[in-house]
Order: C-alpha cells, then structure tokens, then sequence
C-alpha cells in the first residue's frame, strides 16, 4: 500500500464512530456486514481503522446504521488536533431523522426493487397508510 493510501487518524475516528454506532443498534458485525454485503473481517478492519472506508462506502454505512455522513465527522478536528475545515462553519449539517432497524430494513428492501412503477406503487401505498396514523 503506498504511503498516501495509508489509513490517517481521520480513517480510525470514521471507524470509531462506526464501531459505536453499531453498538448503539446492538448489532454484530456479522450482522452490519451481512446488510453492507462484506465478511465481518472487513467491517473490523474499518472499525478499528486499519482499511480505509470510500465514500460511496460511507454512504451505505449511513443508510444502514441510519445516521448522517457528517455523523462520522463529528467533533473530528479536535480528535485528531485538526484547525482547518473544508465545510464554512456557518452551514448546519442537514438533520436527517435516525432510523431504527424496521425503518433500515425496509430501506434496504426498497432500494432493491428494481421495478420503479412497483416503487413508485409502494411508497404510495406507503404514504396512505401513515396518512391513517396521524
């Protein structure tokens, strides 16, 4: 591995963050890794920062865990002595609602319909039945 690709204090804060989040939710690693569609080994090697995570990586590991990608920032640049930030501080990060693992397994399942007019039928259906709730 060349020296650039070397996993940083960042890459172990990111796997930090994952790892708590995942206990947060009481699931295994087996278990996250199943739902990411890797070996619990690679999910261990994120968690303690040993693999570096991509960004299309960290944005299933958002959905999944039901947090946002700045979640994996916070507090980032006192963690690793960090005074520069790419984001204008004045920006608030968006808040997205935290999911729980009904609302993560039905998102999983509902990105894998492929049909979109089934999709389009679901969330319908969906919408209709939460209208009811209120």
């Amino acid at each position: 591995m060349s020296e650039n690709k070397m996993p940083s204090d960042v890459d172990r804060v990111v796997g930090m963050r994952m790892r708590l989040r995942r206990r947060d939710l009481k699931l295994t690693q087996e278990q996250l890794g199943e739902k990411l569609g890797l070996t619990f080994q690679q999910v261990q090697k994120y968690e303690k920062g040993v693999n570096r995570v991509s960004a299309g990586r960290l944005f299933d590991l958002s959905g999944v865990l039901g947090v946002p990608i700045t979640y994996f920032f916070e507090g980032i640049a006192e963690m690793v002595g960090s005074t520069t930030m790419t984001v204008a501080e004045s920006e608030p990060a968006p808040i997205l609602p935290t999911m729980d693992m009904e609302a993560i397994e039905l998102v999983t399942a509902f990105q894998k319909i492929a049909d979109k007019d089934l999709r389009k039928t679901l969330l319908a259906t969906i919408h209709a039945a939460a209208a009811t709730s209120d």
